[in-house]
């Protein structure tokens, strides 16, 4: 159903195509998940992830559900890098005014390198959205921009960010989560310069 009158006037030169070609798509799939990668998941589940709410008024199906479950493990295997990465300082030495000696054990040296800060260093969307685009998800994605002439303004880190969790997500759901941590580690965080 349409409104008889526009509530907002049309913005001109507004148009913006997305892709439609599904060897494109296949050639980036191939970039984000090495080679082989556009054999991992479904044609379907390959459009979907890629494909935000903004496009088409979210009626052909969009990739929120597959982007929450691919950023939690994103942040699960940062978290994990960060407390056995090599830069992961103990705890420092406090007194205590009663003579107090806190618990202490090897296996909790690198909890201290985790902290919402330093995955926020390592994930931040600009980060995330430089390598999406280093991967060539930006031309592939498919959503509709508030403004043509400025895609980023329009929210194109966000979007290519969200994609790219969306493909963890669909991977997590399509072949397991061993292979999702393979590739959040060898496609994600490695690129991103944490080992």
């Amino acid at each position: 159903m349409m409104a008889p009158i526009r509530s907002r006037l049309p913005v001109a030169n507004n148009d913006f195509a997305v892709n439609e070609d599904p060897e494109r798509l296949d050639k980036v799939y191939d970039q984000v998940l090495g080679k082989g990668g556009c054999q991992m998941l479904t044609d379907e589940v390959k459009w979907l992830a890629i494909t935000h709410k903004s496009f088409d008024h979210g009626r052909r199906g969009f990739n929120d559900r597959l982007s929450f479950l691919g950023r939690r493990i994103v942040e699960l295997q940062t978290s994990l890098a960060l407390f056995h990465g090599s830069s992961a300082a103990p705890f420092p030495d406090t007194q205590d005014h009663y003579g107090r000696e806190p618990f202490r054990h090897p296996a909790l040296d690198g909890l201290a390198g985790v902290s919402e800060e330093s995955k926020y260093q390592i994930l931040n969307k600009t980060r995330t959205a430089q390598l999406a685009e280093k991967y060539g998800l930006d031309s592939v994605v498919r959503w509709k921009p508030k403004r043509s002439i400025n895609l980023k303004g329009s929210g194109l880190p966000v979007v290519t960010s969200q994609a790219l969790n969306a493909i963890v997500g669909a991977v997590a759901l399509q072949k397991g989560g061993d292979v999702a941590n393979n590739v959040v580690k060898e496609r994600i965080l490695w690129p991103l310069g944490l080992q």
